[in-house]
């Protein structure tokens, strides 16, 4: 949980001072504000500030607080939105760390927010267009005050160098030449302002193999980052020396490169995944089930269509990572369950067609090259968002798909009251489903497939989580 930010903190005690806040109340008060900062962070709210204070109110209920510490939240709340009216747009912009973000202005990369808007919900949903004409968000963020959320693309906005700006623009470019995953486009780009931020704007054109070297040294011996987000760090600028910078990156046997420590997959017996699934109502339940049952990412099983899916010959299609796609059974025993879940999509899209929506989102330029595929049955989203989408560009209302985030909090919740002894996430069930595959006595080419592996060696990893049931000593054949 973040602390609260200092000018949002100076300026809710000045009104707790001006409403004459008994003294002694204010740690109280500040708990509040705290706890709804974070709340605010990890749910998309409405506009309305009354909604904030009765969602608010909801969870603080769910929490078992007293009538008398939901009142107090409730007056804290009311407190906070009157700070909040006071505070300037110059605020804002003092406020924003230099050194892990760049000034927020209206980006000109190649794909701008407002495209990226159309593939994500936390970006689309809060999408407003002032006078101005540039994209400004409204949701919120615990740190960021006159609750303006945290902008995921920032790394794409405008920075006080325009040759560095250029050459994040140039970089997205190049990742959309090559299709590359959003998630990839956003890591790289990140590394790219943090390394412009580190070097202090130093002219792109001077940079060299020296000042990666010194900054991924720094990332390892001051920042103390993990092995992982060291390599992430070098495979980011590697890229941008090699394809945006056009530069020899030369011999990078003198830049560290961190050594991952071997890892084995945490696996769950089926008591376990049981135990969880009935802490998990729907929809979550039956992702989570599919999750297991098919061993899919978590991606991949909320971005699922219901042309997906074939009952008939008893398969599901899944779009998987790389633009790779494969086929994998669909469990039997959740039939009944994905039928209601059919049943219910076809309510939803009979209502969103009968209010005028535009449908759903599509990927790529399948809009262009298909405009009715939107509202086409097939395209919808087997897991629907509940709320809509606003296209600032068309002023049209879409459905997205239920998010990533979503699943994981209710993942996490259920796990917590299932008391399991484990650290569980949602890509711990698709090692579960390899796993018991393996113990199911399935060939490592069989599951390979099924997960969509591209090397079997990526594969050979869940041979670590099956026991040796072996009790002979080892032999060779011709001595059987």
């Amino acid at each position: 949980m973040q602390p609260i930010p200092s000018n949002i903190l100076t300026q809710f005690e000045a009104v707790l001072k001006k409403r004459s806040v008994p003294v002694s109340r204010h740690v109280d008060y500040r708990k509040w504000l705290l706890y709804y900062l974070d709340f605010r962070g990890k749910y998309t709210l409405p506009d309305s500030k009354s909604e904030h204070v009765r969602l608010f109110i909801e969870k603080l209920q769910k929490k078992n607080q007293t009538p008398e510490q939901q009142k107090q939240a409730a007056h804290a709340l009311s407190l906070f939105f009157e700070s909040q009216r006071k505070v300037t747009n110059e605020t804002l912009s003092a406020h924003v760390d230099t050194e892990t973000t760049v000034k927020a202005t209206t980006p000109s990369a190649p794909r701008s927010e407002s495209e990226f808007s159309r593939t994500d919900p936390r970006v689309a949903s809060t999408f407003i267009k002032p006078e101005g004409g540039a994209l400004s968000r409204e949701s919120s963020n615990p740190s960021l005050p006159n609750g303006t959320r945290y902008n995921e693309w920032r790394c794409l906005n405008k920075s006080g160098s325009p040759a560095w700006d250029k050459i994040i623009d140039n970089l997205a470019a190049e990742i959309k030449i090559r299709h590359y995953s959003r998630k990839t486009l956003k890591a790289y780009a990140d590394w790219s302002r943090k390394f412009q931020s580190y070097l202090r704007n130093k002219p792109p054109d001077e940079l060299s193999a020296t000042d990666v070297k010194a900054y991924i040294t720094y990332l390892a011996v001051n920042c103390k980052v993990a092995a992982s987000t060291q390599n992430q760090a070098f495979n980011a600028l590697l890229f941008l020396f090699r394809h945006t910078l056009k530069k020899d990156f030369g011999d990078h046997k003198d830049i560290p490169r961190a050594k991952k420590s071997s890892y084995i997959p945490v696996v769950l017996s089926r008591k376990e995944i049981d135990a969880v699934l009935k802490h998990l109502g729907h929809p979550y339940d039956l992702a989570v089930k599919l999750l297991y049952g098919c061993g899919l990412r978590l991606f991949e099983c909320v971005k699922l269509r219901v042309k997906n899916f074939n009952f008939d010959a008893g398969i599901l299609t899944v779009h998987g990572k790389g633009s790779k796609d494969r086929t994998v059974p669909i469990p039997q025993t959740i039939i009944p369950e994905l039928t209601a879940q059919f049943e219910a999509i076809k309510k939803l899209h009979d209502e969103d067609l009968a209010a005028g929506y535009a449908g759903v989102f599509l990927e790529d330029q399948l809009e262009k090259k298909y405009p009715s595929a939107g509202k086409d049955f097939i395209w919808q989203w087997f897991f629907p968002q509940q709320s809509l989408t606003f296209v600032v560009e068309t002023k049209e209302r879409r459905r997205y798909h239920l998010h990533e985030t979503h699943v994981q909090q209710a993942l996490y919740e259920a796990v917590r009251r299932a008391k399991l002894t484990k650290r569980v996430t949602s890509h711990t069930f698709r090692h579960s489903f390899a796993t018991h595959l393996l113990q199911a006595n399935y060939d490592i080419r069989t599951i390979q497939t099924l997960l969509g592996h591209s090397d079997v060696r990526t594969t050979m990893i869940y041979t670590h989580c099956v026991p040796s049931r072996t009790v002979k000593e080892m032999k060779s054949p011709l001595d059987f």
